[in-house]
C-alpha cells in the first residue's frame, strides 16, 4: 500500500492530517495521544504498517478488512 491509501484508510477511521513534514504525512485523532506519521511513499514497510496499526489500537484483521469495505 501506498502512504496515501494508508492515510485514506485512516481518514477513514476518524483520523485527520495534522501537517505534511518533508516526506512524512503527521495524523491525529481527538481525544488520542498517539499521532501517526506516516511515510509518504510508493510502498509502505510491512514492519511501518504494523507499527501504525498498533499505535491506532487496531488488529492488521481490522485494518485490512476496513481496506477491503
Amino acid at each position: 500500500m501506498s502512504g496515501r491509501e494508508v492515510v485514506r484508510v485512516f481518514e477513514s477511521l476518524g483520523w485527520q492530517v495534522a501537517r505534511q513534514n518533508g516526506s512524512h504525512i503527521i495524523m491525529t485523532k481527538k481525544n488520542e495521544l498517539a499521532t501517526l506519521s506516516i511515510p509518504d511513499h510508493r510502498e509502505t514497510a510491512r514492519g511501518t504498517l504494523r507499527s501504525l496499526i498498533r499505535a491506532a489500537g487496531l488488529t492488521v484483521t481490522e485494518f485490512f478488512d476496513i481496506c477491503r469495505s
